[in-house]
């Protein structure tokens, strides 16, 4: 059995922001908490540009909104000190291309894994345990060649090296585990919005599935799991992408009619948060997704955002 206590947890520091329930798309009377000299805890970066970009320009400004989102927290080296070992985690599940959005975008993934090196990373990995033949998700998403050109060393997960880890959690006990993962001295958690026919919704807690094996045991209480292995991974920085959202037949997805362009990134240190959020953006209110509610029951996180110290910025 590999050990519960790995160098990358002794590291990692609860990061959990305060707040409320958040009420989804209906407008909140609570303004954002003034940030004063408080690093803000959660950004939210929109482009506010030229309207019905092509897809050449949606390239450009997936970078603009990531560098915008990640600057508006204090930038990476808030997160990453010299010579650290990064792994950012993505979606890349699916055999399917950026414009389909069942993956992460790949210009924001290669943004985060530049912004890493240029904060002082010694390495930087990008890595997923994806749920399609992996040489076809990870070339075909565009992840594995942006990463690359960004200076990344891209992990295909060797299934013999999963370990089975004792998470202590409520519903879940015993995970097999991606050792290179939770070893890392800093892992980025950087999922996709979109549908999720069991879960209704894949977030950022959702998306930590892709560290482990073995998902059929989730399916029988997957709120609840989805809790357990987010509380053992205790993240510390979260950025989701919704440049573009899948709103529907997720998570694999297959249809441009089922995908939104929202031109939107947002990063945090409450993933409970930034949930909300996501599931705002899919009209959706926090109480409906299951992993939301049980993530702020377990006191990982709140899901009123905008009780958070929060800073909204227009990119253009």
């Amino acid at each position: 059995m590999y050990p519960c206590c790995t160098r990358r947890r002794f590291l990692a520091q609860s990061a959990a922001a305060t707040g409320a329930v958040a009420l989804g798309s209906r407008p909140l009377l609570a303004a954002p908490v003034p940030l004063g000299d408080k690093p803000a805890e959660m950004t939210i970066a929109r482009w506010t540009g030229a309207k019905d970009p092509a897809p050449a320009q949606i390239k450009e400004i997936a970078v603009k909104l990531t560098e915008q989102a990640i600057a508006g927290l204090g930038g990476l080296k808030r997160f990453v000190k010299q010579q650290d070992v990064v792994w950012v985690k993505p979606n890349i599940a699916w055999d399917r291309t950026p414009e389909l959005a069942a993956n992460t975008n790949p210009d924001v993934v290669a943004t985060i894994v530049r912004l890493c090196l240029e904060a002082g990373a010694k390495t930087v990995k990008v890595g997923d345990n994806p749920c399609n033949t992996a040489k076809l998700t990870y070339e075909n998403s565009g992840i594995a060649a942006a990463a690359r050109d960004a200076g990344a060393k891209v992990v295909f997960l060797d299934t013999t090296r999963f370990r089975k880890v004792d998470i202590k959690g409520e519903q879940v006990k015993l995970l097999p585990l991606y050792p290179e993962i939770i070893e890392a001295d800093l892992v980025i958690n950087v999922p996709v919005v979109k549908h999720h026919v069991l879960a209704k919704a894949t977030l950022c807690m959702k998306n930590y599935m892709g560290v482990m094996d073995d998902r059929q045991k989730f399916h029988q209480d997957i709120a609840a799991c989805v809790a357990d292995l987010t509380r053992y991974m205790q993240p510390r920085l979260c950025i989701v992408d919704a440049v573009r959202a899948l709103m529907a037949h997720g998570p694999r997805g297959g249809k441009l009619e089922d995908v939104k362009t929202l031109l939107t990134v947002a990063a945090g240190v409450d993933i409970v948060a930034l949930d909300a959020f996501g599931a705002e953006l899919m009209g959706k209110q926090p109480q409906e997704i299951g992993t939301i509610v049980a993530g702020e029951k377990a006191g990982l996180g709140k899901a009123d955002y905008r009780r958070s110290a929060l800073r909204e910025l227009s990119v253009s």
